[in-house]
């Protein structure tokens, strides 16, 4: 292997490090914590893994986790009124719906109803704008743990061809995104690209998440280029083929322990965030 690893397991200890301690400073100075809302639709073990997961990251780093879990035939309306709940209640600073949801829910319109000065996964619409139009506002966790990652690294972005394989709304879309903000030139692609490897040997810079195990292969890269692996698969598998890939990048993400614990900790960082706006706004009232 030539590439070096980008791993985000000590940055993200070093965020929700962070995090934790303006948690306890808020709570100290101001008898508040923050918390974090997390809801389930189904018993999907995947996602309820990824639930538990997020709660106990949140309850070590000093944040309150209310967990609302409800049944796999619920509704849109039933969804869209229990978000609304937890947007209305001023205990809750934020709000993450885990998806996928079942079939017959609306997500985009359960995704509307968080209030977006909760919405610390960034998924919504709101949020969405606010990344594309360099407005302040809450990123979307997975791009924007993304972007602390390659800062991190010391990567050059600017000027450079970046291209994202991925068109999802809360990963590959607001990824460009944030991209295109730091002077990179954006392509988006797909599965469906046509001649996808031969656009692929054109970036500096690879995102992959398409949501397929080992779908890039080392010989799509450019010698050099940086490789970002947000998918994870069946098996602890990326969509990207690792030890092709490796032999040819200059830096690359594993999978797991490269992107995933930075959007954990970006979700808890941005819950802070969210409590702190509230409590300052009440402050500025009184």
């Amino acid at each position: 292997m030539t590439a070096e690893l980008m791993i985000g397991t000590d940055l993200a200890a070093e965020m929700v490090a962070k995090a934790a301690e303006r948690a306890r400073i808020l709570q100290e100075q101001y008898g508040v914590q923050p918390c974090l809302a997390t809801v389930l639709v189904g018993d999907d073990p995947a996602s309820a893994t990824y639930v538990r997961m997020k709660q106990n990251r949140s309850k070590k780093a000093g944040i309150a986790s209310l967990s609302v879990v409800l049944p796999a035939e619920t509704t849109t309306e039933e969804l869209v009124a229990e978000i609304t709940k937890l947007s209305d209640d001023p205990a809750v600073h934020g709000i993450l719906l885990q998806h996928p949801v079942p079939a017959q829910i609306d997500e985009r319109a359960a995704f509307e109803a968080i209030d977006p000065a909760k919405d610390v996964d960034g998924v919504t619409m709101r949020s969405f704008a606010a990344m594309a139009f360099g407005d302040p506002g809450f990123r979307s966790a997975t791009p924007g743990g993304i972007m602390r990652l390659l800062a991190a690294y010391d990567v050059p972005l600017e000027g450079a061809h970046a291209v994202v394989i991925g068109r999802s709304p809360i990963l590959g879309k607001p990824a460009g995104m944030l991209l295109l903000a730091s002077n990179a030139t954006v392509t988006y692609a797909h599965s469906r690209t046509r001649d996808l490897p031969e656009l692929v040997r054109t970036a500096d810079v690879v995102l992959a998440a398409v949501g397929k195990a080992n779908f890039v292969r080392g010989d799509w890269l450019k010698p050099g280029a940086v490789v970002v692996d947000a998918g994870y698969n069946e098996g602890n598998v990326g969509d990207v083929h690792f030890a092709e890939a490796a032999e040819v990048a200059w830096l690359i993400t594993p999978v797991p322990g490269g992107v995933g614990p930075m959007t954990i900790a970006l979700l808890l960082e941005q819950t802070v965030d969210a409590a702190e706006t509230a409590v300052h706004s009440l402050t500025t009232l009184a």
